[in-house]
């Protein structure tokens, strides 16, 4: 299936007593470029996050946020460090008396000196915390990946509507092309007997001479090769997958025949035609780079 690079997934679980938020989105990039952010108490889990969005996504740009609510902040215990309180409280009456200035000192001030209170902090079970966090990613990169797949198909469905714009206008160019050599050998023999009407030469040689510059104004071989890169596209829609750099490879090789078509089409109708498929050409390309 293909995939479009651009994406936006997120999950909200209560597992274990802690609530997780994840949210996973993307934008167009040449590579992969994953970045992860989360709480502090969950930076030992970074590693594994980068690689379940590996698992998932080949190219783009990522950006996962975390966010960690837990119950267990309930279980928090702060207790008073009473002889670091008393401490300071004896330094500062000490200061007060020694240089004769007023002691203010108040609960806001001695609240914000170091180890005042001592914090207690449940035991974390890193392993289990980093199941549960886990468990969320995944549902969030499957919300994600899902929008992936909708948006991809309907690139898909673009690009295989424009392929057969192009092949139709392929169709046109080879109808027409016929005409085009005949009219311009016609014009050839015309010209080369003019100049050549006051030398004596074999009219057979004019005319060999006549096809063989023709024959370089011949389409055939552009149109077939591009009708195949248009079937190699259309292959490579329906095998899926990271199909991005490879589409844009097709499509640079696309590309060239129509300027070598271009450039040889002398008739004015099959150069407008020409146009039109360079135009549709380059919708293809525009819309190759939202592709993974």
């Amino acid at each position: 299936m293909v995939k479009s690079m651009t994406g936006y997934g997120r999950a909200v679980e209560m597992v274990n007593g802690r609530e997780f938020t994840v949210e996973v989105r993307s934008v167009n990039n040449r590579y992969l470029d994953c970045t992860v952010k989360l709480p502090r108490v969950l930076n030992f889990g970074e590693d594994a996050v980068k690689q379940a969005v590996k698992a998932t996504v080949s190219r783009g740009k990522v950006d996962v946020f975390i966010t960690l609510r837990s119950e267990d902040a309930a279980d928090v215990k702060v207790t008073l460090n009473k002889p670091m309180v008393e401490g300071y409280l004896a330094a500062m009456d000490q200061m007060a008396q020694l240089y004769g200035v007023r002691n203010d000192v108040s609960t806001a001030v001695l609240s914000r000196m170091p180890d005042v209170f001592t914090v207690e902090k449940p035991e974390v079970n890193e392993e289990q915390l980093l199941a549960d966090l886990m468990t969320v990613v995944n549902q969030a990169l499957r919300n994600y990946d899902a929008m992936r797949c909708v948006e991809g198909k309907a690139l898909e469905n673009d690009l295989r509507s424009r392929g057969q714009t192009i092949a139709d206008l392929v169709s046109q160019v080879e109808a027409g092309s016929p005409q085009t050599v005949a009219d311009y050998r016609a014009r050839l023999e015309n010209k080369m007997k003019e100049v050549l009407a006051s030398t004596t030469i074999d009219e057979s040689r004019i005319l060999t001479e006549a096809a063989i510059f023709a024959d370089k104004v011949a389409v055939d071989e552009e149109t077939v090769r591009l009708r195949s890169h248009l079937q190699q596209m259309d292959q490579m829609l329906c095998s899926g997958g990271a199909i991005g750099r490879k589409l844009d490879f097709l499509l640079q090789e696309m590309n060239r025949e129509s300027n070598t078509i271009g450039s040889k089409c002398s008739d004015v109708r099959l150069a407008r035609i020409v146009v039109e498929i360079k135009a549709e050409l380059e919708k293809i390309r525009e819309q190759t780079q939202n592709i993974e």
